[in-house]
């Protein structure tokens, strides 16, 4: 996918939320939206889909339904006058699908202070996952942001190894494997084309887009909190990926999901990287799924998801489910 299309969309993202502020419904419109970048309905439908993995009314439905969770939580306004004003029809409607996107109903989220989450959509075009809004984020004490995201189907082409413990030791044991040594690995991956994960323009990297990963696999090994789990690296890739796979690599697909994101924001790596990891290792570990209604998901086969990039964050990707 081209470069100016990936910016045009995020822009459009970004007028998106703009106009759900400004109560611009007009302006929301798929056809106004499309023509102001020049394409066509049908061809700006069909991208949108394939960049954020869902239909774009179905996007800006859960937009809407943001913004209006974060009134429920921070006002005390009517719920039929929130309906409203993010374009719901009536107060029925409104509750149908705000139930079907938290789980519970306004009155039920006010009234009972329930920590209901947004769910954001993963983003390739924004490079890394993102939360929408910063007021949609728990904020922990320790500068640790969590938050849930749905992250659409996609394949994950990799290398993998069940007996390594950690980044060093895995590079260190495929090091002694043939063709799979770290050189070898990343300048194959760095030809792999459509990776989700590309690097920002602001914060390049040398191999960007390739990401350490864990599955949990009952031929890995039994890690700290009681799973096997299989040590991986390679690169996400779109679901309708039909390009090269080296012969060396795997290749699995990866279903819908729901996700819990542990982020730090940059840091220095000569001075911070082992305060970082104390950090998010004791926020994992204090993490509190009670109070949202998800627990972590142990199921075989599930993929935990690990960046670091110093320049831009830490983040756990832990999966999880109802």
């Amino acid at each position: 996918m081209n470069h100016d299309l990936q910016n045009n969309i995020q822009h459009i993202i970004n007028q998106i939320d703009i106009c759900i502020r400004n109560r611009n419904d007009e302006a929301l419109a798929l056809s106004t939206l499309a023509q102001k970048f020049g394409y066509s309905e049908y061809y700006f439908s069909r991208k949108f889909k394939q960049i954020s993995g869902m239909q774009f009314r179905d996007y800006l439905r859960y937009r809407k339904l943001a913004f209006a969770l974060h009134q429920i939580r921070n006002t005390q306004n009517n719920i039929l006058d929130i309906a409203l004003d993010y374009g719901f029809s009536s107060h029925e409607a409104f509750t149908r699908a705000f139930k079907s996107a938290y789980g519970i109903t306004p009155s039920e989220c006010r009234k009972k202070d329930v920590p209901a989450v947004l769910r954001t959509i993963i983003k390739p075009f924004d490079c890394y996952l993102l939360s929408n809004d910063k007021a949609d984020m728990q904020q922990t004490a320790n500068a640790i942001k969590t938050y849930f995201v749905t992250i659409p189907a996609h394949k994950f082409l990799h290398i993998k190894n069940y007996e390594s413990i950690g980044y060093w030791d895995f590079w260190q044991k495929q090091n002694l494997i043939p063709g799979q040594d770290y050189q070898t690995v990343c300048r194959l991956l760095d030809t792999i084309q459509g990776k989700l994960d590309a690097p920002c323009e602001n914060s390049p990297n040398s191999h960007g887009g390739q990401i350490m990963a864990f599955i949990n696999d009952p031929a890995g090994r039994i890690c700290s909190w009681g799973i096997p789990l299989a040590e991986c690296y390679g690169v996400r890739l779109p679901s309708d990926y039909d390009g090269n796979i080296p012969s060396q690599m795997l290749m699995i697909d990866v279903p819908e999901a729901d996700y819990l994101v542990f982020e730090h924001g940059p840091f220095d790596f000569d001075t911070e990287n082992r305060l970082v990891e104390e950090k998010m290792e004791k926020t994992m570990r204090e993490f509190d799924y009670s109070a949202t209604g998800y627990h972590l998901d142990l199921s075989p086969g599930r993929i935990f998801y690990f960046y670091h990039d110093c320049k831009r964050f830490w983040k756990y990707i832990r999966p999880v489910k109802r």
